[in-house]
């Protein structure tokens, strides 16, 4: 998938290479490796801040992430040392889209609940309510940032028969809304009328902490709360508190702070919480279209040239 016939290029690659492979290194090795590069291209858990650029030095013409998400990348550091910033969206869409689906699902049938019940002798009688969970026919859906992976949200679960898609965004998204017949209402709206709500906003300083208990205390006792953006979205204490006392009926996360959540975290231990380790885009046809245009938009970049994807600063 890639061609280069620059020394520069192949160095590259090859420090590429050895980040991508070793997961676990920590910042310090990373600011280690950095020093000299042309070019990085990273993962959402490396955070390319300014004391990474400094490390890395003058030479650093173009960073790539491998993420439709850019919050870890000190953007305002990025554009002051004129480099370029490639990102992969569009590819992934399709992937998160389903994982969220099955995410909601999973949480409103309560099915991780229902194998471990299968697996540790539970299942004995049949029971009246015994794990009942929520339908989504003739619900209100609704979804917090509209964009193109909460409009293929909300097509694939439209054949549900839900009632209504409704949104709420810093505005109003006619042209996307139109796609899904979705409504614009207020945020206090959004969480009033959703028997689902959706988080499918970016990271960023007005949506930090978003999802805390002025939205928790507004949503009805039945809703599930699904989140596959980003964990810094959510104020994990406040939502315990919601799903500890009864406040809402679940949760189902993909995306936590931090990432990996401790084994002890209070979120752990609750029933109706089901968290994922990150895994919204990991199909192999996702992740492999990823790691292509992480790449051609690295290589591109180095070599001068239109990104397929550049993140405009």
């Amino acid at each position: 998938l890639i061609e280069s016939n620059t020394r520069k290029s192949l160095n590259c690659f090859f420090h590429i290479f050895l980040s991508l492979i070793q997961p676990t290194q920590s910042q310090v090795e990373l600011l280690k490796k950095v020093k000299g590069c042309d070019g990085i291209l990273c993962v959402l858990t490396e955070k390319i801040d300014a004391q990474l650029l400094e490390a890395a030095g003058p030479n650093l013409k173009v960073v790539s992430t491998m993420s439709v998400g850019f919050d870890h990348l000190s953007l305002d550091e990025l554009k002051k040392r004129g480099i370029r910033v490639g990102y992969t969206p569009d590819v992934l869409t399709d992937c998160v889209a389903e994982l969220t689906v099955a995410l909601l699902l999973a949480t409103s049938r309560r099915l991780i609940e229902a194998t471990h019940e299968a697996k540790t002798g539970g299942w004995g009688t049949w029971r009246t309510l015994w794990l009942c969970g929520h339908e989504l026919a003739n619900s209100t859906v609704g979804i917090l940032g509209l964009g193109r992976i909460g409009v293929a949200i909300a097509e694939r679960l439209k054949p549900f028969k839900v009632k209504k898609f409704i949104y709420t965004d810093v505005a109003p998204r006619p042209e996307l809304a139109n796609m899904i017949e979705a409504e614009y209402v207020s945020f206090d709206e959004l969480a009033k009328q959703s028997d689902f709500l959706a988080v499918c906003c970016a990271l960023t300083p007005e949506t930090h902490g978003i999802c805390n208990w002025n939205l928790f205390s507004k949503m009805k006792k039945n809703a599930i709360f699904i989140n596959t953006s980003r964990g810094g979205v959510v104020n994990q204490e406040d939502l315990y508190e919601a799903l500890s006392t009864g406040l809402i009926a679940g949760a189902g996360l993909d995306v936590t702070t931090p990432e990996p959540l401790p084994t002890h975290h209070p979120l752990f231990t609750l029933k109706n919480c089901v968290i994922l380790p990150h895994i919204a885009s990991a199909s192999y046809t996702t992740r492999n279209a990823m790691s292509a245009l992480a790449a051609n938009n690295l290589l591109a970049g180095l070599r001068g040239e239109p990104m397929p994807k550049e993140l405009k600063l």
